[in-house]
């Protein structure tokens, strides 16, 4: 309904009525000069209201014969022609609120969550890019007699699946040779963590990488053969064969058992990586009633003994003799796997078993002989004392000066040293008894050093040149714990051998393709000349063999560990402890060849920390 039916504006001004319901209104002019030249044709009166800010409110509009208040009409107005109105400006909009300063902490928390968020993004692509390498390895090169420029290549055959071998293999260039790989475990076992398996700390597939994966990853072809070396003919260069398998588990797998399969292979160049066996000093007893721990299958039957005992011991009452034999472990041998398989079984009773098994804690006896006076020798004395305090806390009975005589089926017969012109002889019962002593030469080493006439007095080990050559043989190159050198026999050792003799291969390719080409270009005097001289260039780079201890860690319980580490043979750190303990996880971590056993390995440890150690048998 329109109240104004008729407006007429002074100077061509218009008036746009409209029906609203609205009380507010907005007006961009001055209503002032509109009221004074603006007449109403009606009697009706509007009534305005005008303010002075820009939003106006506007009353209702009241008849002026009934008086009563109508519908309200917004109304707007524009300004007449040929006046001008002033235009208030908007007010400007108010400063912006100064920015708060953050503190020192919260800056120190933000750098660091940033840090921490790239590191973690950065970490993750390099393991997701570890893995898809892993698992999807690159082509590879034929193996082909010769090269491309005609020259002859070498036949490479490795004797062996242990840290020397496999070192060795992995920086090996083996586009430059045709290389075999002859092992009859078609696995690399990571040694260090070996005494973790028997407690289910660690898994023993989780520290094996397989043989035809380490090989996969090379440049050229490696074939592998599952088999055992049975002899080695030096003279016409041949390896005879016998197919064995050892598997995770106790004994070994034989394939055609009364007739197996047998073949025979040659080489220009052998790289002799077989390792040692356990040396049992001629003891009696040991090799039929001890289990030893050198390989995973051994690790497998020292925990199935140790559960056939425990549960054996059940039947029997509290306060017997023979309860208390069962429940007796025995540790022969203080070095590194001595005291760490020692320490990895009193961890498993006390944080594991006694939840399940009540009051075996207390019952449960851990003991570690050891001939000499002290345990770890080749670590420094304050941590050698440091070691003895941790197992006089964990209640690990600690036996030195302690030699075994002999064994039989229940107990150990051991030489108490008490001092230089006194001793007496112990009886210690056992219901598990694991031997940890040195090494000794395989068979088939005492057989190839009795082939050789610079070998005959070599009985600890086959005898090696700077080069790490065996005396008396051009083609056979040894390393790692068949060798006897002033070196210990360890994994450090091997290692470090192996990447030095791959690098030494891979310049005497070089050496053999220049001369091979010199002959070839015999012809050309000049061409002849250049490879001589690249021939002798490379000869000159062959460099002796030096070793680097970079230091040696052990594992001594309750989340504790003990580390001897030595910069460039001149520094030397001893640590021990808590801390130490997350160093000795975090090395040997990285030690670990393949991306896959690295993340198994910490799985493991996740799985052990939130649910425990497994306490079934198998």
């Amino acid at each position: 309904m329109f109240l104004l039916r008729r407006v007429s504006m002074i100077n061509s001004s218009k008036v746009a009525v409209a029906s609203a319901t609205a009380t507010k209104f907005s007006l961009n002019y001055s209503l002032k000069p509109i009221l004074h030249n603006t007449r109403l044709l009606s009697s009706s009166r509007v009534i305005f209201q005008v303010d002075k800010t820009i939003q106006t409110p506007i009353s209702p509009i009241v008849s002026s014969t009934t008086g009563t208040p109508k519908e309200a009409s917004t109304v707007v107005l524009p300004p007449p022609t040929g006046t001008t109105t002033a235009t208030s400006p908007p007010p400007p909009p108010p400063p912006p609120p100064p920015p708060k300063k953050s503190g020192k902490i919260g800056r120190f928390f933000k750098y660091t969550f940033g840090l921490t968020t790239l590191g973690l993004v950065i970490g993750i692509g390099m393991v997701t890019y570890s893995v898809y390498k892993e698992t999807n390895p690159g082509e590879q090169s034929p193996q082909s007699a010769k090269r491309a420029n005609g020259t002859t290549k070498k036949n490479v055959v490795i004797l062996g699946s242990g840290w020397g071998a496999i070192s060795f293999l992995g920086k090996l260039d083996t586009t430059q040779y045709n290389v075999t790989i002859i092992s009859p475990r078609n696995y690399f076992l990571f040694t260090p963590l070996l005494p973790s398996v028997p407690t289910s700390t660690v898994d023993s597939k989780s520290i094996c990488d397989p043989v035809r994966l380490i090989a996969r990853q090379t440049p050229g072809e490696v074939k592998y053969l599952e088999a055992a070396a049975t002899n080695i003919d030096p003279i016409n260069k041949k390896i005879d064969l016998e197919h064995k398998s050892q598997r995770f588990s106790i004994g070994d797998s034989f394939v055609n058992d009364n007739e197996p399969i047998q073949s025979t292979i040659e080489y220009d160049y052998l790289i002799y990586s077989v390792g040692a066996k356990v040396n049992t000093f001629g003891i009696e007893g040991i090799p039929e009633h001890a289990s030893y721990l050198k390989e995973a299958n051994d690790a497998t039957a020292i925990r199935q003994k140790l559960f056939n005992s425990i549960e054996a011991s059940r039947l029997l009452p509290e306060d017997s003799n023979e309860r208390k034999r069962l429940l007796t472990f025995v540790v022969c041998g203080g070095g590194p796997t001595g005291v760490e398989l020692a320490a990895e079984i009193k961890d498993y009773i006390d944080q594991d078993l006694s939840k399940f098994i009540p009051g075996i804690s207390k019952e449960m006896n851990v003991i570690l002989i050891e001939a000499l006076p002290n345990v770890l020798n080749m670590f420094p004395p304050k941590l050698i004392e440091y070691t003895k305090e941790v197992f006089k806390i964990q209640d690990v009975k600690l036996k030195t000066n302690h030699m075994v005589q002999k064994v039989d089926s229940r107990n150990v017969y051991v030489k108490h040293k008490i001092s230089n012109d006194q001793s007496e002889n112990l009886v210690i019962p056992y219901g598990t008894l694991v031997w940890a002593g040195g090494n000794s030469q395989r068979e088939l080493t005492q057989k190839l050093s009795s082939q050789i006439l610079e070998q005959k007095t070599a009985r600890r080990g086959l005898l090696i040149d700077e080069n790490l050559k065996v005396y008396g043989d051009d083609s056979i190159y040894a390393l790692g714990d068949c060798t006897f050198t002033k070196n210990a026999p360890t994994a450090q050792v091997a290692h470090q051998q192996g990447i030095y003799l791959a690098d030494y291969f891979n310049k005497l390719s070089k050496i053999d393709e220049f001369k091979q080409l010199s002959i070839l270009n015999s012809d050309n005097s000049e061409l002849q000349e250049k490879f001589l001289k690249k021939s002798i260039r490379y000869t000159t780079m062959l460099k002796p063999f030096i070793y680097n201890h970079t230091g040696s860690l052990a594992y001594i319980g309750s989340e504790r560990a003990v580390a001897d580490l030595s910069w460039n043979n001149w520094s030397t750190i001893a640590l021990g402890g808590s801390l130490t303990f997350l160093f000795w996880r975090s090395a040997y971590v990285s030690m670990i060849l393949g991306t896959k056993s690295k993340l198994l390995v910490c799985g493991d440890w996740l799985k052990v920390a939130i649910f425990g150690r497994d306490c079934s048998k198998d």
